[in-house]
């Protein structure tokens, strides 16, 4: 890969991020438990990483902000219309995952 300058790399990355936002967005009928047992993280974490970096650079940024920011709508009105139950065969993956939350 060619040599990139680092505010280009910032935004390539910003871009990354917001694309995965959107996609995770847009795609309801994955739900968290899937996207921790499969990849380790999930639209929690996201949102967490989210308020840590702001803290990091000592901007305000509520936990509510954050979810919002990853969800797209405020984090008890995703899980009200997308969240189900997890499974017993979910949660057992999820009790066997090294680290978890």
């Amino acid at each position: 890969m060619a040599e990139i300058d680092p505010a280009t790399q910032t935004e390539l990355e910003a871009a990354v991020f917001r694309r995965l936002v959107a996609h995770l967005q847009k795609r309801t009928d994955v739900q968290n438990i899937d996207l921790m047992n499969l990849a380790g993280f999930c639209r929690n974490c996201l949102s967490n990483w989210l308020k840590d970096a702001a803290d990091a650079k000592g901007l305000p940024m509520t936990k509510d902000e954050s979810r919002e920011a990853v969800y797209g709508m405020p984090y008890e009105t995703w899980k009200e219309r997308h969240q189900t139950e997890a499974s017993p065969a979910q949660s057992e993956a999820f009790a066997k995952r090294d680290g978890g939350h």
